[in-house]
C-alpha cells in the first residue's frame, strides 16, 4: 500500500527544488507501492513543479517495428490496469503535496517505454533529478541531465510491499460486447470537460485518453458561459488559459499526435457530428453524458462509440486494496476544492495584511502619545 508517512526532506529548505524530475523504472502494471517513499520524499521537497517520469517495457509500441523489440502492451485491454497505476501514482504525490499545503504544486506523471528516444525537451527547466538509488534506466537519457544536480532517494523493498493481482475484466469498457475483438488503440478518442486548475484527476483522465489514442484526440472545453453557476466563479480560469494548459500536458504525456482542442458549448461538442471519432473516455461521474452521446449520434445515424469509462476511486472498484483506497478517498482531485483553497488564502492574507496594518497604527498611536 502507498505509505501516508512523511520522509525526511533529503534537502535543507533553502536547497529544495522549484521544478524537479523523478525518474524511476516499474517492472509491471502493478501500482507501484515501492515508489512511495521516493515519491513522497520529491514531492515534499519540490515547491512548483514535480514531473514523475516512468520507464517500462510495458509502455512500449504495442506494434514496434521490428521483431527483436519487446511488444507493448494492448492500449485498450490494459486499460483499467494503467489507469489504477496512473492514479495510484498521482495520489500518492498529491496527497503529500496537500498534507503539506502545496495544493498549487504542479504534478506530472509520464509513461515511457524502452523502445523509443526520450524527449529531448524533458527536464530542460528543472532544477534537480530525483532517481532512485539502485535503479538503472536502460535507456539514453538525454545530455543535459546529466549536468543537473542529481538526488537519490531511497525506495521499499520489492518484497516488502503488497502485490495486487489485476483481474483481467471489461469492466473498464462501457457498452463494448465481450466476444468483441478490441484494437489496441483508436485512430480518434473524444474527451470532454471544464478543465479548471488543470489538476491530477483532469490528468488522468486526458492520459487515458492519449494512451489509447493513435493518431488523434479531440477534447471539448466547456464554454464560460456554461460555468456561471460554479462555485467561486471569479476564480474559475478563463477559456483560453484552460485550453492551453490542456493542450500543453497533452504535448507533454503524448508528443507527436494531433490534438484539437476546442470549446463546446453542450454535451456534445465534435462527437455530436464527427463520423471519424471511434473512442470516448468518461468519468464514472459523466456516464450519463455518455449515454446522451450514444443516442445523440444514433439518431444522426453515425457510428456508435467504444467508450472508456475511468472508474477507480468509486466505491465499486474491487482492484484496489482497501489501504490505498482510503488514501484516494481522502486526496481531493477536484477544481472545486483548488478554487475554495485559492478563496480561503485571499481570505487568511487579507487578515494578516488586517492585522498588521493595525499592529503599525496602533504603534503610530502609542509613540504620538
Amino acid at each position: 500500500m502507498f505509505a501516508a508517512n512523511r520522509s525526511p526532506s533529503p534537502f535543507p529548505e533553502s536547497a529544495r527544488a522549484e521544478r524537479a524530475l523523478l525518474l524511476a523504472t516499474v517492472s509491471s502494471l502493478d501500482p507501484p507501492h515501492f515508489l512511495a517513499p521516493a515519491i513522497t520524499a520529491a514531492a515534499s521537497n519540490t515547491r512548483a513543479q514535480l514531473t514523475i517520469v516512468l520507464f517500462s517495457r510495458h509502455f512500449n509500441d504495442p506494434r514496434p517495428k521490428s521483431s527483436v523489440t519487446f511488444r507493448g502492451v494492448s492500449r485498450a485491454d490494459r486499460f483499467e490496469d494503467v489507469c489504477r497505476f496512473l492514479t495510484c501514482v498521482y495520489v500518492q504525490a498529491t496527497s503529500v503535496a496537500q498534507s503539506l499545503d502545496k495544493v498549487l504544486l504542479e504534478i506530472n506523471v509520464l509513461l515511457l517505454g524502452l523502445d523509443g528516444d526520450v524527449p529531448c525537451t524533458l527536464g530542460k527547466d528543472v532544477d534537480v533529478v530525483f532517481r532512485v538509488s539502485g535503479d538503472s534506466i536502460p535507456v539514453p537519457l538525454p545530455a543535459h541531465l546529466t549536468s543537473l544536480r542529481q538526488s537519490y532517494l531511497t525506495a521499499a523493498d520489492h518484497d516488502s510491499v503488497p502485490v495486487s493481482v489485476s483481474p483481467s475484466s471489461p469492466s473498464s469498457i462501457y457498452n463494448i460486447p465481450a466476444a468483441l475483438h478490441k484494437p489496441s488503440r483508436f485512430p480518434v478518442v473524444a474527451l470532454g470537460g471544464t478543465f479548471d486548475h488543470l489538476h491530477p484527476g483532469h490528468k488522468i483522465l486526458l492520459s487515458m485518453a492519449a494512451w489509447i489514442t493513435s493518431e488523434k484526440i479531440i477534447v471539448g472545453v466547456t464554454d464560460d458561459a456554461l460555468l456561471k453557476n460554479k462555485s467561486n466563479p471569479h476564480l474559475l480560469q478563463p477559456l483560453p488559459e484552460r485550453i492551453k494548459h490542456v493542450r500543453a500536458f497533452l504535448e507533454l504525456f503524448r508528443p507527436g499526435i494531433e490534438y484539437e482542442v476546442v470549446p463546446i458549448q453542450d454535451v456534445y461538442g465534435p462527437t455530436g457530428w464527427d463520423p471519424n471519432v471511434q473512442g470516448l473516455v468518461v468519468s464514472q461521474e459523466t456516464i450519463s453524458g455518455a449515454e446522451a452521446i450514444a443516442a445523440h449520434r444514433s439518431a444522426k445515424g453515425l457510428s456508435t462509440l467504444q467508450t472508456f469509462v475511468i472508474d477507480v476511486i468509486s466505491p465499486h472498484a474491487t482492484c484496489i486494496d482497501p489501504e490505498d483506497m482510503e488514501l484516494m478517498r481522502n486526496t481531493k482531485l477536484s477544481s472545486t476544492f483548488i478554487r475554495q483553497w485559492i478563496a480561503d488564502k485571499a481570505v487568511e492574507e487579507a487578515k494578516l495584511k488586517e492585522a498588521k496594518e493595525e499592529r503599525r497604527r496602533a504603534s503610530l498611536s502609542h509613540g504620538s502619545t
